[in-house]
């Protein structure tokens, strides 16, 4: 089985999932398109956030970083005057040291990613979307700017006037990526930000034509008019899109089967979707807690 993850809700649905099913019959396509270089230091976070999931680290109150890592160093830059974007806990920023001194030894990012799970025992795929460098940059009043800087920096306040996934038309699929999805016939597009967590997977060349040959399945990250957490109505609304679950499945409409929407979302018509070819099906989405993650991924999997 396939995931497509990025964000905080791809996590959360992977973390019900592993109660269901072994973690090496998991495959994770993880964004890459939020990565940043900080302080010499190659960041990628979504990927960290799965890595951790899965070395059993992950502090699940955030649901990112290391459960319990400490921030003297962090700290001690600030003093010196380095303000950095991300707050790097120390256990965390050992990892990020790790992956650049192997990409500065010539790794990729692949086989980066496969080391570090090697040295942490993780028996799953976790798999970053591409090898290349794919950034989501949004445009501001004030100028253009990463979108670490927009959502942490400036806590995602600013007017978006537009973004895009700055050099995703040039980056290719990464090679086991590819070769995973030829093997695999189940998708699941996690509960993510469409714009940045989900989008820069799907604006890799190649990426939506492979998926009209899969099953896919898609949760929404939005109930009613607003996200669970995170800047996607601010990001859909720069793209015209309406902030709602239907402007989701317009998004992924072109290759999804099934539509998977909450229970409490008084705003999507499920007979639109139907009318697209997409089968709509209402679900508790809120996994507030263990035992709501794994009910979640239990009825996931039993649409497969």
């Amino acid at each position: 089985m396939i995931i497509l993850s990025g964000g905080t809700g791809s996590p959360k649905l992977i973390d019900g999932l592993r109660k269901l099913i072994p973690d090496e019959e998991i495959s994770v396509i993880v964004n890459t398109g939020e990565d940043i270089w900080s302080s010499g230091v190659f960041i990628t976070p979504d990927i960290d956030t799965v890595l951790y999931l899965f070395a059993g680290i992950l502090d699940k109150n955030k649901w990112w970083s290391i459960v319990g890592d400490t921030h003297h160093t962090f700290q001690q830059m600030k003093e010196l005057g380095q303000n950095e974007i991300l707050p790097l806990g120390d256990r965390d920023r050992a990892v990020n040291l790790v992956r650049t001194e192997m990409l500065n030894d010539g790794l990729t990012l692949m086989e980066a990613t496969d080391e570090i799970s090697r040295r942490f025992g993780i028996k799953a795929n976790i798999i970053p979307m591409s090898d290349e460098t794919v950034t989501a940059m949004i445009e501001t009043p004030e100028g253009r700017i990463h979108f670490q800087e927009f959502w942490v920096t400036k806590k995602g306040i600013p007017e978006v006037l537009s973004f895009e996934h700055e050099g995703a038309e040039k980056a290719k699929l990464s090679p086991a990526a590819k070769s995973v999805l030829e093997k695999e016939d189940l998708v699941i597009i996690g509960p993510s930000n469409p714009m940045t967590s989900i989008g820069p997977i799907l604006a890799l060349p190649e990426m939506k034509e492979i998926l009209k040959s899969k099953k896919v399945i898609a949760i929404s990250p939005i109930i009613g008019n607003a996200p669970v957490s995170g800047p996607a109505g601010k990001l859909m609304a720069s793209k015209g899109l309406e902030v709602s679950s239907r402007g989701v499945a317009e998004l992924y409409k072109d290759f999804i089967d099934i539509f998977v929407y909450d229970i409490r979302d008084d705003v999507l018509n499920p007979e639109e979707l139907e009318a697209m070819g997409i089968q709509a099906i209402a679900l508790d989405t809120m996994m507030t807690d263990e035992e709501k993650r794994v009910n979640l991924a239990r009825e996931i999997l039993k649409l497969f």
